[in-house]
């Protein structure tokens, strides 16, 4: 059959679910949950897709939950990818009030948008026109937040990375994927927009202890040893070292104190903060998270201090495939003609599809239909068509052009890509973060 009839069958499929579609996208936002404990989510997005006749595999990665579709015929495997979690922003008006969670980042419009393309492709009837298979993949724990909880499941062996998709890797669940596509909403983007990214940050997480020794504050301060002063001279130490950061590496460090001290009037012996230090390169990365370590341990020398400094795998830059981007612009044009299509250039925050984007060809493209900024509580989606439906015609209709004439595009952009690093590298090299 004809690709533009088949790219015809699967937005007319859309449309006529996109009630379906929308409702899953508000009903998640209105149960928001952080990484790895996205039970709710993944159970809305499970029976989603047993609705469309898909056999979810549930409880990867916690709770990732993965659906195949088959064509019948033997070729790659495309995947798209949406991300169950959402990430602390008590000031949103659909926030949490126990945990603080809302989808001030709209991973519930990600979601929404891969069960829209699943719609697309399971509704049309054009999955016996294709070679190979789709994958719809609903990933748990994007955002690297509540770092401390994170390692008692490392520890308990429940996880043995991090983040969301850097433990689906470690667990092999994208070993039978052989390109991803993912999208993610943009911010104060309120007309149809798709904004074309390239790359994007990576980072090394950090959790620092400093220890110092209690005495009342105001009767005996001589006797004790402030760790909270140790604190604020390694961020000074950070601080004095950003003149060195090179504009090219897109350094950005950010750190926070999650434990100040304990009692006003008691010198604070135990500081704690954690922070990222993220840039372009993992040249850039390595080179400076090292040089933030010397500052923030040169900060407990000074008071006498004892500096606790623990690095973890975060997440590796982002690489977004070229002939997928050009796909995506054509599509997108398709499925709205009047959509504005932008470049996106290089994104300074980080995403875990870089790491996947390490293995495999991938695309990020940033999607309008919003207002606010990103993790603030004035996101939201001001048009549910530009914000989901949009870009869910258009990764299916990219699937399309992947997967029909026997797969030839799709085998084409593998024959043509070269992976930055195997798995086994890749597993390797997130495990020498940990210190």
């Amino acid at each position: 059959m004809d690709k533009e009839l088949l790219k015809q069958k699967v937005c007319a499929a859309i449309d006529a679910s996109a009630d379906k579609i929308k409702a899953v996208a508000d009903s998640i936002a209105d149960e928001p949950e952080l990484g790895f404990k996205e039970v709710k989510t993944a159970a809305k997005v499970a029976a989603f897709m047993r609705e469309l006749g898909l056999e979810p595999q549930t409880g990867l990665a916690i709770n990732g939950v993965k659906a195949r579709a088959k064509s019948g015929r033997p070729g790659p495997t495309a995947a798209v990818v949406g991300e169950l979690d959402a990430v602390g922003c008590p000031e949103s008006e659909k926030a949490d009030p126990l945990t603080g969670a809302a989808h001030a980042c709209g991973h519930n419009l990600q979601i929404a948008t891969m069960l829209g393309a699943a719609c697309g492709i399971m509704k049309s009837g054009v999955l016996s026109e294709l070679t190979g298979d789709v994958v719809f993949f609903g990933v748990p724990a994007e955002e690297y937040i509540e770092i401390e909880y994170r390692k008692k499941l490392v520890k308990s062996g429940k996880l043995h990375f991090l983040s969301g998709k850097g433990q689906l890797i470690y667990e092999g669940a994208f070993d039978d994927i052989d390109m991803a596509m993912q999208m993610h909403a943009d911010k104060n983007m309120p007309r149809p927009t798709v904004s074309i990214g390239e790359s994007s940050n990576g980072f090394v997480g950090k959790t620092v202890r400093y220890v110092g020794k209690t005495a009342h504050a105001a009767d005996a301060p001589h006797e004790g040893v402030n760790a909270l002063n140790a604190a604020m001279l390694g961020l000074m130490g950070i601080n004095a070292l950003r003149e060195t950061f090179r504009e090219q590496d897109v350094v950005r460090v950010h750190p926070i104190i999650t434990k100040g001290g304990d009692f006003v009037n008691s010198v604070p012996d135990d500081v704690r903060m954690e922070l990222y230090v993220r840039a372009k390169t993992m040249n850039a990365i390595d080179s400076t998270h090292k040089r933030v370590d010397a500052a923030l341990k040169a900060g407990g020398d000074a008071v006498g201090a004892q500096t606790i400094v623990e690095t973890l795998p975060g997440m590796l830059p982002l690489n977004c495939n070229r002939r997928m981007n050009e796909l995506m612009v054509e599509n997108s044009l398709k499925a709205y003609p009047d959509v504005d299509i932008k470049d996106a250039g290089h994104f300074s925050a980080s995403t875990d599809m870089g790491d996947v984007s390490h293995l495999m060809p991938v695309i990020h493209p940033f999607i309008g239909g919003t207002e606010g900024l990103l993790h603030t509580g004035g996101f939201h989606a001001v048009d549910f068509n530009a914000a989901v439906l949009l870009p869910a015609k258009a990764f299916a209709m990219v699937l399309v052009d992947l997967l029909a004439d026997d797969a030839k595009e799709a085998k084409a952009i593998l024959a043509d890509f070269k992976p930055i690093l195997t798995k086994e590298e890749y597993i390797e090299k997130m495990e020498s973060y940990f210190s």
